[in-house]
């Protein structure tokens, strides 16, 4: 019997050590270790330090801490303790090791999808945890797809629709008190959804190009696929929504991604805290609207800034600024639909419209003072 006995310990515990390898592997990539040291080659807080040097601390969750540290912003660093992020770390790793799809999540996803605590400007809290306990035996047994529509239904539990204008709440004071707008809405959505190990992320279209408005939803990655669905807002099956018309009339659907983001989606911003991408092609056609800007003389303006506007609330709003290249150029992908051009090079500006169909090519030709009128029929 002992024999046996040892045996199968020694079976379990290859079976365990197995499954923990096919989940995630890696969290830093060479380019965010790199990002990380340059950004503390000086000095880094002292308990973070401690962390890393810590033999309590796994590799994986150093890996967790620098990834973190290497992209968060300054409030983030003053407003919670290392301590808090290595705990959403490990949670993190936690969902990712016990949830059964934990080996099907790529590494990509999970960094940058399953690992923040932060999904929009939210006050960070302590939900992670909560939010795991409550949602792990709802969802046990369940498909990835199926977790995401049922997490769904307990977010639509606890919250419903509130218009607002304040900051956006935690997922904890959304449950506390049961109301949020959309933004709020979403933001609950994806903090429970990550918590279980599903990648998730807030979509939002700054402006509809059908009315005065706008709106933020979510989506989920299951087995390869990213998904949409409206948070708090349960639904039989998912890509099922209210808003499916008027997302496939979008002009601009987008998301911000902590860190640098290396997906196959269209970048419209990068900077040193995250990435702004493109996912309007998950929801309408689209095409690339290209732009040229020059002088007065025809000469392409190098490095002018180039908004890309839709009219919505009486105003062109720019929902995407670019630099133009080297030859003057810049383009993005839209949703079909007419777009405002207003581009300058800090003394000049000029606006056209532009359109798939119908390329633009705007002019610096306008100063601060100038005075002038443009006729535009809108598509």
């Amino acid at each position: 019997m002992r024999h046996i006995c040892r045996i199968f310990s020694s079976a379990m515990l290859l079976f365990a050590t197995t499954a923990s390898m096919f989940a995630v592997d890696r969290i830093e990539t060479p380019l965010s270790r790199n990002d990380f040291e340059k950004r503390y080659k000086s000095s880094m807080p002292s308990q973070l330090k401690a962390l890393l040097e810590s033999d309590t601390v796994t590799a994986l969750e150093k890996e967790g801490l620098r990834f973190m540290y290497a992209y968060m912003t300054l409030p983030d660093i003053m407003d919670r303790t290392p301590q808090y992020y290595l705990q959403n770390i490990r949670g993190a790793i936690r969902a990712s090791e016990e949830m059964p799809w934990g080996k099907d999540v790529p590494d990509r996803e999970f960094r940058h999808f399953v690992l923040s605590p932060r999904v929009n400007n939210e006050n960070l809290d302590d939900s992670r945890d909560y939010l795991y306990a409550e949602l792990k035996d709802r969802i046990k047994g369940m498909s990835m797809e199926d977790a995401i529509l049922e997490v769904n239904h307990w977010c639509h539990e606890k919250a419903t629709y509130r218009p607002s204008d304040g900051r956006t709440n935690s997922p904890s004071a959304t449950i506390r008190s049961a109301l949020g707008r959309c933004g709020e809405e979403s933001t609950f959505g994806v903090a429970a959804l990550r918590s279980v190990g599903i990648p998730a992320r807030q979509i939002y279209t700054p402006r509809w190009a059908h009315t005065d408005d706008n709106h933020a939803w979510v989506e989920a990655w299951a087995n390869g696929k990213w998904y949409f669905l409206g948070a708090c807002e349960p639904e039989p099956v998912l890509n099922l929504a209210w808003f499916n018309a008027p997302a496939s009339r979008g002009m601009m659907m987008n998301t911000r991604v902590i860190g640098r983001y290396d997906g196959p989606e269209e970048v419209l911003l990068t900077n040193a805290a995250y990435t702004d991408i493109n996912v309007t092609s998950n929801y309408a056609p689209t095409s690339t609207i290209n732009v040229t800007v020059k002088d007065k003389n025809g000469s392409p303006v190098p490095g002018a800034k180039v908004r890309f506007c839709i009219y919505n609330y009486a105003e062109f709003f720019p929902v995407c600024t670019k630099e133009a290249d080297a030859n003057g150029k810049a383009s993005i992908v839209a949703g079909k639909g007419d777009m405002i051009i207003w581009a300058y090079d800090g003394d000049r500006f000029g606006i056209s419209k532009a359109s798939a169909s119908a390329p633009a090519t705007v002019t610096l030709e306008y100063s601060p003072e100038s005075v002038a009128e443009f006729d535009f029929d809108i598509v």
